[in-house]
């Protein structure tokens, strides 16, 4: 199995599909606006059609898994999720038991799943601690930050290009 082929695709949410508040104490889904990431509709459209499985894996700990739909639904990208894991329907914190029970409820081999998030430790590090390929969206700088297991991107737009395979 190549780098990008993987049927399942993890998601953190908060800054990666729908920039985040960290200072608002309410769930999303009550914010008087909200958006998605710049980009992010085309890349699981691409995903979508190519047959993939997208999952939300977040630490948000405010909203439950229908309040993180409602967000989602409020910029058009609900559909695009088949399922939903936080806090406060796992209990876990995103660390490595919060990747090994994912996987263990979608009855995953590590093989078949990557993780894309903007956190470089819960979304990349920890992720490859349990054997999770995973990609660091970080378009808050340039810095770029690779290794046997992950890459860095920039954009949503580098993003599809890598799944699209240019």
């Amino acid at each position: 199995m190549t780098i990008f082929s993987q049927p399942y695709i993890l998601f953190d949410w908060g800054d990666t599909v729908m920039p985040d508040d960290p200072a608002s104490t309410t769930p999303m889904v009550e914010w008087p606006t909200v958006q998605a990431v710049e980009g992010i509709a085309e890349l699981l459209a691409h995903l979508q059609a190519s047959g993939r499985t997208c999952i939300l894996a977040t630490s948000a700990s405010i909203s439950d898994e229908d309040q993180i739909r409602g967000a989602l639904a409020r910029v058009g990208l609900e559909h695009f999720f088949s399922r939903i894991y936080c806090f406060k329907n796992t209990g876990l914190p995103k660390g490595e038991a919060f990747y090994r029970h994912i996987l263990a409820d979608l009855d995953l081999p590590t093989s078949s799943a990557l993780m894309i998030g903007d956190g470089y430790e819960k979304d990349v590090l920890i992720p490859n601690q349990v054997g999770l390929f995973t990609i660091w969206f970080n378009p808050r700088s340039d810095e770029t930050r690779s290794g046997e297991g992950h890459v860095t991107v920039h954009s949503m737009k580098e993003l599809l290009a890598l799944f699209q395979g240019r």
